[in-house]
């Protein structure tokens, strides 16, 4: 069942277990996590790791900014692709500005971003190489959840023994793709600001989706605090999905709307929105 929640609202995600059977070993569910790392993809780990203690999380070296844009400039030309890396290098510099929200952030959503040194953590160089799946079947997931990784290739895909999930920072099928939460403030549609619990399949984004949150962006938001307000938000549906995927009951249901991939503004985009519009 899909379940959506607003702003602040708390989902009830404890599993209840049954005693296991008499003169039957029980065997706790293990769950992965892939991530390149960040303080995003840790309030996921903490806020799963108290229900499924038998965490592991991956972690996989991110490409780097050469790779980013030759593959950019083949799809969108060097001008776009240049214009893009422009803003997530000048962007970078707002983020000490930004700090007492992301702290004001994590205390409205009880979140923790702090890395749990007793949460066991694996390495890949990708999770696209051979070794990460080898990986992913000695470890006998019952699921895989994504958070900030690379996109997986189809046959790695075809590779994984359990579902992959994976958590977007945007509302699906309207704000696939980088930026959904600043891209739903452009075109004047706050009401879909949120994140997305998704099936993974060899699309952008455009695997079942699981359940969806919508929240309100604060006046003091802006692109380098969206995607930690709307993970932040998000994680009670996380846990929903992780405990239906370990349960074998993943139900995904279609959603209305138009479909589009979007990614991060150029650097002309970014300063027109945010100095016209306050949309930073």
């Amino acid at each position: 069942m899909a379940i959506e929640t607003r702003g602040k609202d708390r989902a009830d995600v404890e599993t209840a277990v049954g005693p296991p059977a008499r003169d039957v070993p029980s065997r706790r569910p293990l769950v992965a996590i892939l991530t390149q790392g960040g303080p995003n993809p840790e309030i996921v780990v903490n806020a799963l790791k108290t229900r499924f203690p038998d965490l592991v999380v991956i972690v996989e070296q991110p490409e780097s900014k050469a790779l980013f844009v030759r593959r950019r400039a083949r799809k969108l030309g060097w001008l776009q692709a240049l214009g893009q890396l422009a803003t997530m290098i000048v962007s970078k510099f707002g983020k000490r500005f930004t700090a007492a929200r992301a702290a004001e952030i994590l205390r409205d959503y009880d979140a923790d971003a702090t890395v749990d040194p007793a949460v066991r953590r694996l390495s890949v160089g990708s999770a696209n190489d051979p070794e990460f799946a080898a990986l992913v079947r000695d470890l006998k997931p019952a699921v895989l959840m994504a958070v900030s990784c690379r996109m997986l290739k189809t046959e790695t895909l075809a590779a994984m023994p359990c579902p992959v999930l994976n958590l977007h920072a945007g509302i699906n099928p309207q704000y696939r793709g980088l930026q959904g939460g600043y891209w739903s403030r452009v075109m004047d549609d706050e009401e879909n600001f949120g994140a997305t619990v998704h099936l993974v399949d060899a699309g952008v984004d455009t695997g079942g989706v699981l359940y969806q949150t919508r929240v309100k962006p604060s006046p003091r938001d802006t692109m380098h605090t969206y995607p930690l307000l709307q993970t932040a938000a998000a994680t009670a549906i996380v846990v929903s999905a992780v405990k239906d995927a370990v349960e074998g009951r993943l139900a995904p249901r279609p959603v209305d709307g138009p479909s589009r991939q979007w990614y991060h503004p150029a650097i002309w985009t970014w300063f027109r929105h945010g100095f016209s519009r306050g949309i930073w």
